[in-house]
């Protein structure tokens, strides 16, 4: 049941990625992810008992005393590493954009010869090129780790390839020392291992798909006491016509939103003595302007200078730091 799950899994994150390539331009890269979790999810749902047994069945039994589903699964993970190799080689400085293209027809084929040498000869030979190609893209993972969205994507998918290389490794010290006492068509010893690596990866390749809407929809969560107070003062600021496709859109949406009736309310762009140059601290300056955005006929005055953005702070953090403020600026009920 697990296998099934997990081969159902990975298929999601292929068609996630899928969908990531119809919204944005095709580039090697895009694409190259595309094939490289598709290959994965092949592997995985090959891994399946009832899949293998379906796929063996299509040769002759006893044909060269080889297992058809060995082969093909063998041949899905020399597919991820070629396709995923494309995209590492891209972040090497000796590949450019221009030259990208070139460099990915050059790995695809050496894969391809990879693939038919695996199905026509050793499966050993193909899990050596498994091997191989996991190292370098470990490699070129480590080289370009970062605490970013994209960073923490490359982490946890490398994280599944250094898996794949250790898995790859004991299959070819299995078909060396193992193999003899092994019955023939025997499952890999591991597949549960193999399942979490197929996770990783797949999970690894949509990490910034999934962080993303996880962060817009705590934002818009945040603002949404803000946002609707502030809409409510000025609905000119909601235009018609939007209509939001995406959670990070629609966050998006509402932060402009937010921004623009904050700006109308403080006069648009009128500059007032009375409120004074914005104080340095931007925790500071968030909490007089929430409080004024809660009670905009107090005694606190507000213009253009105080809703822009400190320096080095988003529309959207800003946004969000100021909703922080405006929640915490609740008006302590009063006992009697």
């Amino acid at each position: 049941m697990t296998l099934w799950l997990t081969a159902i899994l990975v298929w999601m994150a292929a068609g996630g990625r899928v969908g990531r390539v119809l919204v944005k331009p095709a580039t090697t890269a895009r694409v190259a992810i595309v094939v490289a979790v598709a290959a994965v999810a092949l592997g995985a749902t090959v891994a399946v008992p009832e899949i293998a047994l379906a796929i063996d069945n299509l040769l002759p039994r006893g044909l060269h005393n080889a297992l058809l589903s060995q082969g093909v699964l063998v041949s899905a993970w020399i597919l991820f590493v070629t396709a995923t190799s494309v995209v590492a080689s891209a972040a090497w400085p000796v590949v450019s954009r221009q030259n990208l293209r070139q460099v990915a027809m050059v790995i695809y084929t050496i894969g391809l010869v990879a693939i038919a040498i695996n199905l026509a000869w050793s499966t050993t030979f193909g899990w050596l090129i498994v091997t191989l190609g996991s190292v370098f893209i470990v490699i070129t993972g480590l080289r370009n780790l970062d605490w970013t969205t994209l960073g923490r994507g490359i982490a946890i998918y490398t994280a599944g390839t250094a898996f794949v290389a250790v898995l790859a490794i004991l299959e070819i010290r299995r078909a060396f020392i193992d193999a003899p006492r092994t019955a023939a068509g025997q499952p890999a010893w591991a597949w549960p291992a193999w399942e979490i690596a197929s996770l990783l990866i797949a999970f690894g390749a949509v990490w910034i798909v999934v962080e993303l809407w996880v962060k817009a929809h705590l934002l818009l969560r945040q603002i949404r006491p803000l946002h609707r107070t502030m809409i409510g003062r000025f609905p000119e600021v909601v235009a018609h016509e939007q209509t939001s496709s995406s959670t990070q859109l629609k966050a998006s949406d509402q932060v402009a939103q937010i921004m623009d009736a904050l700006y109308l309310q403080s006069g648009g762009g009128v500059e007032l003595i009375a409120a004074g140059a914005p104080p340095a601290s931007p925790f500071e300056r968030a909490d007089r302007v929430a409080e004024w955005a809660r009670n905009p006929l107090g005694d606190i005055v507000i213009d253009a200078r105080w809703i822009a953005p400190p320096a080095g702070i988003s529309p959207r953090g800003w946004v969000q730091t100021i909703a922080r403020a405006f929640d915490a600026t609740t008006a302590v009920p009063v006992r009697n």
